[in-house]
């Protein structure tokens, strides 16, 4: 088994090779890596090639001889570059896997932007029937087109493919800086520019948690999920007659309530919190069909996020960064 894995360097991409390699259901199964910007590093299990996805002949050279492609890159909110990586640059993977001799599984992580995850109302829990609705901006219009396009050359040329959609990705310390008011918040909201900067100052220095309210004016409920569980997701789909076709929700048993957390963290750590109102709505992804189909459960629940993020020591050699905006 030969498996391409695109944005080999990302957090995902890292996390899936190596639980790849450990596993040993998989070890005569080798790595090809395919990396842009950041390189991966090359042993007697895993080859790096280099260039983008956008460009067809770096593609064919990819995918020749490939059993299995696991799809990670993607580009956020960045207009210049979206389509051509994420469109295009799926187009041609599907091109050239559709017609090779040795490809058997097309694996791609898509996410809850498909499906508008808090900004657009759901009435109950959001399964894989969920219609596909983006919100504003390029990346959430990407997801659309990652998986309409994966399911269409499905029903063309009948290829064996599996998305895995899944919410917004957890690792190390991340989930504690979702929470910061300073300059070091990860993702969104960014909640220093929702407050008075004075406050904003204050709540950063005493770790105040926002509890973000949805439209409603309850505690807004939000999908998560922790690498680790994906990439378990991710195993369980490679070479598994049960996801052919097939799209599953990937996430959290319950939906993170930021209520919970900042009951949480006042009870553990003390901390105070601050109500921020919003106009976003709570969801709940249903993760029952890959539990059902893929025999998958996901380890993480709200305590272990809070408390894997909070007790996360970073070396010096790991700092963080955001690679990409949005």
């Amino acid at each position: 088994m030969l498996i391409l894995v695109t944005g080999a360097t990302g957090k995902v991409g890292r996390h899936f090779i190596a639980g790849l390699l450990d596993d040993p259901r998989f070890s005569d199964t080798r790595i090809r890596a395919l990396c842009h910007n950041r390189l991966y590093e090359e042993t007697d299990r895993v080859e790096v090639l280099r260039g983008s996805i956008a460009e067809r002949d770096v593609v064919a050279k990819a995918i020749a001889g490939v059993t299995h492609v696991v799809h990670l890159a993607t580009c956020k909110e960045t207009p210049a570059e979206v389509m051509d990586v994420t469109v295009k640059g799926l187009f041609w993977l599907l091109e050239e896997f559709r017609v090779s001799a040795s490809a058997r599984q097309f694996i791609l992580i898509g996410g809850d932007a498909a499906i508008g995850h808090f900004y657009y109302r759901h009435g109950a829990p959001i399964t894989e029937a969920a219609r596909h609705q983006a919100y504003p901006g390029s990346y959430a219009l990407s997801k659309v087109l990652e998986e309409v396009m994966l399911e269409q050359f499905g029903i063309q040329y009948d290829i064996n493919w599996c998305c895995l959609r899944a919410p917004w990705i957890m690792e190390k310390d991340d989930f504690r800086y979702t929470l910061s008011f300073g300059d070091d918040v990860f993702g969104g909201p960014d909640w220093k520019t929702l407050v008075p900067e004075t406050d904003a100052r204050r709540h950063a220095r005493a770790g105040t948690v926002p509890i973000l309210r949805d439209a409603d004016g309850r505690p807004l409920k939000r999908n998560f999920v922790h690498v680790s569980d994906l990439v378990s997701a991710v195993l369980a789909a490679t070479d598994n007659p049960l996801a052919h076709q097939q799209l599953f929700n990937i996430c959290m048993d319950r939906p993170v309530d930021y209520g919970e957390v900042a009951a949480y963290l006042a009870r553990t750590r003390g901390l105070g919190s601050i109500d921020i109102p919003s106009r976003f709505h709570s969801n709940w992804m249903d993760n029952a069909k890959a539990k059902l189909l893929l025999g998958w459960r996901p380890h993480y629940d709200l305590e272990l996020l809070i408390d894997s993020a909070w007790q996360y020591e970073r070396s010096h050699d790991d700092p963080r960064i955001v690679w990409y905006p949005g």
